[in-house]
């Protein structure tokens, strides 16, 4: 991509109502730009990261037997009322046609469970699991700390079903291990600790995968034998590790970025859905719901990926893996050169952001690479191939190296 053609530019200015390292961030990198409070547009470097966190998502979901669907974000209030839920205050109530009464849903449980009544009949249909992909909606009374705390958020959300409690257990644990594949694949993996909460009306715990983060709106309290923690909202019933009950835990911050439960029986129980067994006998269906938020794990990395420049992104989910300046462009030898090394990244797969401006300073052109934040920039030049061809820094460090324009693909690459 040239820069030059880019939709969205990078801005010195800091949004004045921006009250999070991750608002302030990804708006001056032209990452995202707000709409409303709790509501933001994803222009094209943005929505890249977010669909690059998506992908491997889907890929770890698909990799345990999930099946991907895709719910309506507006359904009938009818499977809240049957479930009681309809009064929660989150919930965005609309009018439709024939005075018809709507939601929009912050999640899909209502949506899910009839749904998969209509297909689950025999103990030989389960175990089943499906997940979905897909904006959500919460009518929060303060949105805040950018894409953390939102009114409409991306979430993968996945729905399982099963013969009895026993098998839901089994797949829970499945789940665990995957969502600790994907936090190792997105660059959280080291400080993202599985912690026990409130399993609410369903279990005794649900489980949140929370990423330390001296910012963070969460308190938990870290066991630093096991690296599991406990939510602050249960330290008074939990005041030992769960797992080997050591009381001496640290009380850290972080956020919250993945959301586990055992649901049980609680909405199949709502919505009468049952299967036959081999003996034909009716019993209840189990169920398990397991959540992560793309658009709040991209605020997160940024809020823990970042210097006083800018964002720094894990390569697996940055826009482009490559930030290639051309300078002293008004050469033509100079832009000839630089467009033959930008045409070679990409007939070598490699997505490079070319800034190919005419009218900008290399400094501006530096600061901007580094606010952006991909992994690799390349600087050619004037000077540059003086000293024997292509500048290259890693985001990550401080030092550069030239390296000769033959052999500048190789060293990214490999």
């Amino acid at each position: 991509m040239r820069y030059s053609q880019l939709f969205g530019k990078t801005s010195k200015t800091v949004p004045s109502d921006a009250d999070s390292v991750n608002a302030k961030l990804l708006t001056q990198a032209g990452f995202v730009q707000k709409e409303i409070s709790g509501v933001y547009n994803y222009l094209p470097l943005g929505l890249r990261v977010l669909t690059n966190i998506q992908n491997i998502v889907r890929e770890e979901m698909n990799k345990i037997d999930g099946q991907e669907i895709l719910m309506p974000a507006m359904t009938s209030e009818e499977g809240w009322v049957t479930t009681g839920r309809n009064t929660m205050d989150v919930l965005f109530h609309l009018k439709g046609q024939g005075d018809s009464n709507l939601v929009l849903n912050p999640t899909h449980e209502e949506v899910v469970t009839p749904l998969a009544q209509k297909y689950l009949f025999s103990y030989r249909d389960l175990p089943v699991a499906i997940y979905q992909i897909q904006n959500k909606f919460r009518n929060e009374v303060r949105a805040k700390s950018g894409l953390l705390r939102g009114r409409e958020f991306n979430m993968k959300d996945l729905y399982s079903f099963h013969t009895d409690e026993t098998d839901l257990n089994r797949y829970y644990e499945i789940v665990k291990k995957a969502y600790f594949e994907i936090y190792k694949r997105i660059g959280l993996g080291d400080i993202t600790v599985l912690t026990f909460a409130s399993g609410g009306a369903f279990s005794q715990f649900s489980h949140e995968f929370q990423t330390l983060n001296d910012n963070g709106e969460d308190t938990i309290y870290l066991c630093p034998k096991c690296k599991v923690a406990v939510n602050k909202e249960i330290i008074d019933s939990q005041k030992t590790c769960p797992e080997c009950g050591n009381d001496k835990l640290e009380a850290v911050k972080a956020t919250e970025v993945g959301n586990i439960f055992k649901l049980r029986t609680k909405f199949s129980e709502a919505f009468k859905f049952v299967y036959s067994d081999a003996q034909g006998k009716e019993k209840i269906v189990e169920m398990g719901c397991y959540g992560f938020g793309p658009s709040r794990t991209m605020g997160t990395i940024v809020e823990v990926c970042h210097d006083n420049k800018g964002i720094i992104w894990p390569s697996s989910i940055a826009p482009y893996q490559v930030h290639l300046i051309g300078l002293d462009l008004f050469d033509d030898k100079i832009k000839s050169q630089a467009e033959k090394l930008y045409q070679d990244l990409l007939n070598k797969n490699i997505e490079a952001l070319f800034d190919d401006r005419l009218d900008i300073t290399a400094g501006t052109k530096f600061a901007d690479a580094d606010l952006i934040g991909n992994p690799i920039r390349l600087v050619i030049s004037k000077r540059s191939l003086e000293k024997g061809g292509v500048e290259l820094k890693n985001r990550n460090e401080e030092s550069s190296e030239i390296f000769s324009l033959d052999e500048i693909i190789s060293k990214i690459v490999h």
